[in-house]
């Protein structure tokens, strides 16, 4: 990655090429570089180019490919002479990689020396697991009930959680399935699988509360462990909303008095499972903060943990990539399993893969889905790819593993949790006070500019890379040192200081009746 020479001439023009075959570099300067103005290279540029969108290093001629990260991004829609704004109307979509006959773990990645002496002040669970909260946890059956839950939950907080100081809160489980619904569709799987395991996360101790109606599709017994009665609540078994009400806050105050004698101790850094995730992406995230999450994501496979990486739509054009890095030729199978399903599914739905890229992706200058891609899969790291999860299975090994989700920040984030992560370190380039109340959520900024207008809310600034005031290595220690600061409840992210807790969102592919 060639970054020129910002460290050296302050604010001189400076665009950065990721690969020597790359034929148009992103501007880096905050606010953009002007006509006319002459970057260290001797490139004169022919038009004004804002931060993150790409100039032409060459003349380009009309069907000619485009590189960046020395790959295809799309092909010249007409001619662009060098010096010129690569805008998103001049660059035409490439065709998808085929998923039929892509190499499989043909280049493994070696493991790497193992990290030893890393930990963490983390929750014990009985069966072992380790939680980095302490909560509880009330999980809906069914949408009808979220209304008088989150009227205990409010008492609750303000009547009972302060007799337990050692409890962090109380979180409630809504979501909308439960009713209306295919029950019994083969995609059923995927929203009950994804409620069962969101019931069962770490964080929340071994306690088990399931709030019900009494006449929803989904039964709370699918969701208890073991269909235990004793974890459950219907509502139709009560006489009036003021029963219904005491019986919960009853319920909630027993988990409460186990869950408040339970004490941080020292784990190791390979209890954790972490989740990696990018949202309100910019040219920059595949530059600067993606690479530095795929360092520390690196240090946390050498340390024995779990690390997730995810969003189907934002590998699908970079899977060439990421098929020679399986560890065998069966998680390369299923790593291609969950691409065609989904690109079955985006096909029912009369879409393809182009959908994903937003207005703001583009405005930060993500020419389309393939850009993107490239710069998504850098918070993978280098580790060897260990093996691959449908949405909301719960994650069952150690090393990188990739999850399969939607790119939604919302549905891949509750598909995360129901696969058992602790926290997740989410990036952005264009900004989002995104959170999770389930886990600690990390932002880490793509840019100088985003950190110094949300000071507030962007936990590390990884946009120091681009400007050559520190390493890519250097953040990737920061993140990973700050991780396990956060999992041990030393450090608070600024959306948990907040409260900036996004609602959780199912992912439901079966029909609603």
């Amino acid at each position: 990655m060639k970054q020129g020479y910002m460290a050296e001439i302050g604010q001189a023009p400076l665009y950065i090429k990721m690969d020597e075959t790359d034929n148009v570099a992103v501007v880096a300067n905050d606010g953009g570089v002007p006509e006319g103005a002459v970057f260290p290279s001797g490139l004169k540029l022919l038009q004004q180019v804002p931060q993150g969108h790409k100039v032409a290093l060459t003349d380009l001629e009309p069907g000619q490919a485009i590189i960046r990260y020395g790959e295809v991004i799309g092909y010249a829609a007409q001619a662009i002479k060098q010096g010129s704004w690569v805008q998103e109307s001049l660059v035409e979509l490439p065709t998808a990689p085929g998923l039929d006959e892509l190499p499989l773990a043909t280049k493994v990645p070696k493991v790497l020396p193992a990290l030893a002496g890393y930990t963490f002040e983390g929750y014990r669970n009985p069966d072992g697991s380790v939680g980095t909260k302490n909560l509880l946890g009330i999980c809906t059956s069914v949408q009808c009930v979220v209304g008088v839950l989150n009227y205990a939950v409010k008492r609750i907080n303000a009547e009972i959680l302060p007799k337990y100081p050692h409890v962090d809160g109380v979180v409630a489980l809504n979501h909308a399935y439960g009713c209306g619904v295919a029950i019994n569709a083969p995609e059923a799987v995927v929203p009950i699988r994804t409620i069962q395991n969101l019931a069962t996360h770490p964080n929340f101790g071994g306690e088990i509360m399931v709030l019900g109606l009494g006449c929803e599709k989904l039964s709370p017994e699918k969701i208890a462990p073991g269909g235990n009665r004793i974890n459950i609540i219907s509502l139709q078994d009560y006489q009036g909303f003021d029963s219904m009400v005491t019986k919960i806050m009853q319920a909630a105050e027993e988990r409460l008095q186990r869950l408040d004698k339970r004490r941080r101790v020292t784990c190791p850094a390979a209890d954790l499972i972490v989740g990696l995730q990018c949202g309100g992406s910019d040219a920059l995230s595949g530059v600067t903060a993606n690479p530095a999450v795929g360092y520390a994501a690196d240090l946390l496979v050498r340390a024995g943990a779990t690390v997730l990486f995810s969003e189907v739509t934002e590998v699908r054009d970079a899977v060439h990539l990421l098929t020679p890095r399986v560890v065998n030729e069966q998680v390369g199978r299923d790593l291609i399993r969950e691409m065609k399903w989904y690109d079955h599914y985006l096909k029912l739905g009369e879409v393809d893969r182009s959908a994903n890229t937003t207005p703001g992706n583009k405005k930060g200058g993500l020419a389309n889905i393939v850009e993107k891609s490239m710069g998504s899969i850098a918070k993978s790291g280098k580790s060897a790819i260990m093996g691959v999860l449908s949405p909301g299975e719960k994650v069952r090994q150690k090393g990188l593993i990739y999850a399969a989700t939607p790119a939604s920040d919302f549905v891949c984030g509750t598909c995360q949790l129901a696969s058992g992560i602790h926290l997740q370190v989410f990036t952005t380039g264009r900004g989002t006070p995104y959170g999770l109340a389930m886990a600690p959520v990390i932002k880490v900024g793509t840019r100088n500019a985003l950190k110094e207008q949300w000071h507030d809310l962007i936990d590390i600034n990884a946009g120091r890379i681009a400007t050559g005031e520190v390493t890519l290595e250097e953040v990737g220690w920061e993140v990973f040192k700050f991780i396990l600061e956060v999992a041990g409840g030393r450090k608070k992210t600024w959306a948990d200081h907040w409260g900036l807790h996004n609602d959780l969102c199912v992912f439901n592919p079966a029909p609603i009746t």
